[in-house]
């Protein structure tokens, strides 16, 4: 019985291996606390370097929120900044709660974590060192409930 459940354990740990290496492959994974109140002169920095502008990725912004935060909604300016220098800007809306007002995402207690897709299937025009800068683009010059930031780029499926 015990040579059993130590086959049955082998295969358990194997198994959970397995599946956990079929996920994708994480490129960039990067995270800023943003503190108790972010100024809307504050800017949120990403640097990262990609070497690899054939493969396609997906492209995530991570927002972790506090359920004291006032909206349904968080809107950022994103100047991407290329390794030639050149820069692109965009205006991203993302929605940390539905229409009802219940918090999207995951997560219980007074945070939650929302992975929200930025660009799908793309490539990077070229390798090297880019930057990203986000400015929160709200009415309020102080937003109170955002917590921390992040990138995310995976290799698409």
């Amino acid at each position: 019985m015990h040579k059993q459940s130590s086959i049955i354990s082998v295969v358990a740990m194997f198994l959970a291996i397995l599946l956990s290496s079929c996920g994708k492959e994480t490129i960039v994974d990067l995270s800023h606390d943003v503190g108790d109140a972010w100024t809307k002169d504050a800017k949120v920095v990403f640097e990262y370097n990609i070497q690899d502008s054939i493969m396609p990725i997906d492209f995530y912004i991570n927002i972790r929120n506090t359920t004291d935060y006032n909206y349904a909604n968080v809107y950022f300016f994103i100047k991407t900044i290329y390794p030639n220098q050149r820069y692109s800007i965009d205006t991203l809306e993302c929605f940390v709660a539905n229409i009802k007002g219940e918090w999207l995402g995951s997560g219980f207690g007074k945070y939650r974590e929302n992975m929200i897709p930025f660009k799908k299937n793309m490539r990077f025009p070229m390798t090297g060192n880019y930057r990203m800068e986000f400015e929160m683009a709200m009415r309020d010059s102080i937003l109170d409930g955002i917590d921390a930031l992040g990138i995310r780029i995976e290799r698409a499926e």
